[in-house]
């Protein structure tokens, strides 16, 4: 008699996966083991989880949410469910480096209300997740850990900074990843490794501890998955007010708290969907050659199942817009530098493009910050008028395909010289900039295998409507296989 083939755990989504735990069908040991297993055998080559937790521990740990489970106990849906955190948020007991020498040895003695919140929803915190130098820049790489490597090509960027999230995920590491966004951190990586990355609207998933609780707010945690359905589920976890961030918004998105109540959440099509293809701003944006022609062939993906895609223009100048966005990054960065650096003897052990954006920052002047803040104001209702005319917006998740990972940035796209270090990622800022919920879904390869995505750009807090377009979308690139081999 033949044995019986052994079910491939890390094949399932997250949402499987938790209804076979639930079910009894498969237990959380072997899950967990299953996981460990496929990082030991990946994550040589890919570099995508650092800061690994003894698998002693984690088995035990394993077991004593199967022994919850007999006793008809849960903690939540993503119960024994191994994460691996993005190494910007903080973890109890667990280091957190941003990828800094600064912060090698940093182990805080509390979670952020993020991995709070995920481990309320009953996750096993199994490691973190490799980032570029405080976030800073999408290629993830630091002198820590080293570099990630892409999913598809390991000799290729993984994007960032939620890079080695996003390679687990594709490589099947993890079952889920969480992120943060400021410039793409979620969207550009999701897309280089061919999974859905998702970047809420401002204040959908409040940040705790903050140094700055008012003006930080371009920043923020997400959820990245390998579904449509498991990125709702971990945004429904993620999401929710919290009195101690000023900017988080009250209502909870209580569709998303279970599994069965997400899966009817979504459930919908995208027939007379009007999407309005933003593409390269009229040429404003460079791109490298195939990236458009990739976001086409999705956009035709979602002609083919009943949407009207037309080319809209928000009013106001690129440029404005880009001038604005470097005054407030610059005085987010300063201001989040600074206290590492206090000390003047610190700054060699800081990369030389984040010391480029603390020295602009510490120059700003009150009224050029000030005219920034209503440049701002401007572009957020130039964004918004648009969607009077469509119900959501389409543009590229980047300008270049995953380059070689010993280059630290693409210094020319084509015959364009890119003036500062992540110029080559403008393309992301304009959700971020105005507050908007983005999810960069996959649109395919290239002749050398590498993954492109596009953005599905939303209206103010339409957080649950992007979600489902975006799964809409999903149905219709059957042919597309979701993460890497």
């Amino acid at each position: 008699m033949c044995k019986p083939r052994a079910v491939d755990v890390v094949a399932f989504s997250a949402a499987d996966l938790s209804d076979a735990v639930h079910a009894k069908t498969v237990s959380c040991r072997e899950v967990m083991a299953a996981y460990l297993d496929r990082i030991e055998s990946r994550n040589a080559t890919f570099n995508a989880i650092v800061s690994l937790r003894p698998r002693d521990e984690l088995l035990a740990e394993a077991a004593a949410c199967d022994e919850e489970i007999a006793a008809g106990l849960s903690r939540g849906w993503m119960h024994g469910m191994p994460l691996a955190v993005k190494d910007l948020a903080e973890t109890k007991g667990l280091r957190t480096t941003s990828g800094s020498p600064l912060l090698a040895d940093f182990v805080p003695d509390y979670d952020c209300l993020m991995v709070a919140r995920t481990k309320r929803a009953g996750c096993i915190v199994i490691g973190k997740t490799n980032v570029p130098e405080f976030g800073l820049g999408s290629h993830s790489f630091n002198p820590v850990f080293g570099t990630t490597g892409n999913a598809y090509d390991p000799t290729r960027s993984a994007g960032g900074s939620s890079g080695g999230a996003a390679v687990a995920l594709a490589t099947s590491m993890v079952p889920i990843a969480d992120g943060s966004d400021y410039m793409g951190s979620l969207r550009n990586p999701a897309a280089w490794n061919n999974v859905f990355g998702f970047r809420p609207s401002q204040g959908r998933v409040p940040r705790w501890p903050a140094l700055d609780a008012y003006l930080s707010q371009m920043s923020t945690e997400g959820p990245m998955g390998r579904t449509v359905l498991d990125v709702a589920l971990l945004l429904g976890t993620q999401s929710g007010p919290d009195r101690r961030v000023p900017i988080a918004l009250d209502s909870r998105l209580d569709e998303l708290d279970t599994v069965a109540s997400a899966r009817g959440a979504l459930v919908g099509d995208i027939t007379g969907l009007r999407v309005g293809w933003l593409g390269d701003l009229g040429g404003h944006l460079a791109m490298e050659p195939g990236v458009i022609d990739a976001c086409r062939s999705g956009l035709v993906r979602m002609e083919s199942a009943g949407c009207t895609v037309d080319d809209v223009m928000f009013s106001m100048a690129p440029e404005r817009v880009w001038s604005a966005w470097l005054t407030w990054r610059f005085q987010a960065i300063a201001a989040r530098i600074a206290p590492l650096i206090a000390d003047p003897g610190r700054r060699e052990h800081v990369k030389p493009e984040a010391l480029w954006e603390f020295d602009h920052g510490v120059e700003l002047t009150a009224t050029e910050f000030s005219r920034a803040a209503r440049d701002r104001t401007t572009f957020h209702t130039a964004m918004v008028d648009l969607f009077r005319e469509v119900d959501v917006l389409a543009i590229p998740s980047a300008q270049v395909w995953p380059f070689p990972a010993e280059q630290r940035w693409p210094q020319h796209i084509g015959d364009r010289e890119m003036d500062t270090y992540h110029r080559w990622m403008e393309v992301t800022i304009y959700a971020t900039f105005a507050g908007l919920p983005a999810i960069s879904v996959p649109v395919g390869f290239d002749e050398r295998g590498l993954a492109m995505g596009m953005q599905l750009i939303g209206p103010p807090r339409g957080d649950l409507d992007v979600l489902r377009a975006a799964r809409a979308y999903e149905q219709t690139i059957g042919s597309l296989a979701v993460g890497a081999a």
